[in-house]
């Protein structure tokens, strides 16, 4: 495993941990975070997209939301163009002939026998939330756990589905939104969709006496691909540069083939040349592919250099002073913040839970909250969340992020109990003393490989917003929840994930991290008329 030492100055250190704010700085202290909530809780759920778990929502205080309708889906297109006639499935409770009967077939496409035509499908018809169909902790189940097969767990889990960088780009397909197919190691798995009408967070939220809520309609993954870079996004609106990726870490590198593909082993793709899926942007130069970002970004998961890590290659120390996140921005300023995370007190302590993800912990890759620094106090485990919700002692702003096992991360985790949890940190918020003071945010980090019908901005649809070549990526659910609310409604103005910095700094009086936070849209239009 690679580390790297940073050498800080003792000026930085202190101006990343707060405790010299500017006077210009401490104007943000006492007001009002978003518009006139004192409180801000962001909760980071995982990997799904708008259609794939909000598609049927239908309406929301009357107003439309824009979900699955018919018509609306392209038909997914193989490598050459051609729409499929079936969907090939590799998931083991969707293939056929066994354990689903074969209905389709489609041959000269790579499909010989399916019980899907082309075109979305509701999982739940197939895997129930009661089914036997999730892994017990940390055991691996590439395509999935059969049904009621030993060892097998409840929960109605499927198998994962791949979410990098480059692949994302290919699926989106210049916004026609129909190669998702082509490109997944899931295939046709990438086209089902839950019942959102019989989520928990669904009957929560329509129940009597429940917090109003605004659907943000138009809510797209900051960037590209998965988990590791969109935390990144979350906190500080930038990819990380590997400060080693032209050195020792240049063997780090994608390689893309001419349609930007960077895989070989996938059921549908097939590349005419040489490629490599790995952590970094694909190396600028000659070679490179004209229209994809380059350079010694990462953008795949990388581990931390700080403690607690995984195993596998670790990025180097970001350097707050050159690279600031929101922490520092919020520290500098003097305004009380707190990162929650599920399982983090074990994981700090050395025996991090099985299903502890070391990537969703995007404040442990930055040098300011290393072990020792005085950023690492501000990094909480989930459970002190809970207790200063019950206490009303939230600070100004709270980043929750669930601990795997609850976090509705496909493949892992249970999207059913995922959901059950997040009732119980909304709850949490809503049953304590600052629930009218207090906004939360709900939304998923990325698309988890899942496909939407709303090309994002840049795409060449006609989604218009901030976008560069890092992004916004594939639509993702977001809701405003809050019982300060006055009635709830849904909100079609384009955001990305970077819209949440946008919405404290704004709010704050801060400055922003960097160029796409300064450019988005705040949340501040889904609050208009409805305070």
């Amino acid at each position: 495993m690679r580390r790297s030492t940073l050498v800080t100055t003792v000026a930085a250190v202190t101006l990343v941990a707060g405790l010299v704010p500017s006077p210009a700085a401490q104007a943000g202290r006492g007001r009002p975070v978003a518009g006139r909530f004192r409180h801000l809780v962001v909760i980071y759920q995982e990997n799904h997209s708008f259609d794939n778990l909000f598609g049927l929502w239908g309406r929301a205080g009357g107003e439309r939301v824009d979900g699955l309708r018919p018509g609306r889906a392209a038909p997914q297109v193989t490598q050459a163009g051609e729409p499929y006639r079936c969907l090939l499935q590799d998931d083991v409770n969707l293939t056929s002939p066994t354990p689903l009967p074969a209905t389709c077939a489609d041959p000269e496409h790579g499909v010989l026998a399916s019980a899907f035509v082309n075109a979305p499908f509701r999982i739940d018809d197939h895997i129930g939330p009661d089914d036997r169909t999730c892994p017990p902790p940390g055991v691996s189940a590439p395509n999935g756990v059969p049904k009621d097969s030993a060892g097998a767990e409840p929960g109605g889990c499927t198998r994962d589905l791949v979410h990098r960088f480059y692949q994302e780009q290919y699926q989106i397909d210049g916004g026609r939104q129909d190669r998702y197919v082509t490109g997944s190691d899931a295939v046709g798995l990438t086209m089902g969709y839950y019942d959102t009408t019989r989520l928990p967070l669904y009957a929560y939220l329509h129940q009597p006496g429940a917090p109003r809520y605004v659907v943000a309609d138009r809510f797209f993954q900051a960037a590209f691909g998965g988990s590791f870079l969109n935390h990144q996004y979350l906190i500080a609106a930038r990819a990380p540069v590997d400060v080693n990726g032209s050195t020792t870490d240049a063997g780090l590198h994608s390689v893309v083939d001419a349609a930007g593909f960077p895989n070989a082993s996938y059921p549908l793709y097939h590349p005419a040349t040489a490629v490599k899926d790995a952590q970094l942007t694909q190396a600028c130069g000659p070679a490179a592919h004209p229209g994809l970002a380059c350079g010694d970004y990462a953008v795949n998961t990388m581990q931390p250099a700080s403690a607690p890590h995984g195993s596998g290659a670790q990025l180097p120390l970001i350097d707050d002073a050159a690279y600031p996140n929101i922490g520092d921005r919020l520290s500098a300023a003097g305004v009380p913040w707190a990162w929650y995370s599920g399982g983090w007190d074990d994981a700090e302590a050395g025996h991090p839970g099985p299903l502890f993800q070391y990537h969703h912990q995007p404040f442990n890759y930055f040098a300011g909250y290393a072990p020792g620094q005085p950023g690492r106090a501000h990094l909480r485990d989930e459970t002190a969340f809970f207790a200063a919700a019950r206490a009303g002692t939230l600070p100004v702003v709270s980043f929750v992020k669930p601990y795997g096992a609850e976090n509705e991360h496909p493949g892992y985790a249970s999207e059913p109990d995922g959901s059950d949890h997040l009732v119980e940190l909304l709850k949490a918020v809503q049953s304590g003393p600052q629930a009218r003071d207090t906004l939360v945010v709900v939304t998923y980090d990325e698309f988890g490989g899942s496909w939407d019908h709303v090309p994002p901005p840049g795409a060449g649809g006609p989604t218009r917003g901030a976008h560069d070549r890092f992004g916004p990526g594939t639509r993702v659910p977001a809701l405003l929840v809050a019982a300060g609310l006055r009635r709830s409604g849904v909100d079609h103005t384009v955001y990305d994930t970077t819209s949440i910095l946008a919405t404290i700094e704004r709010g704050l009086g801060l400055p922003p991290l960097d160029t796409r936070d300064a450019r988005v849209n705040d949340l501040s239009h889904a609050l208009a008329g409805r305070l």
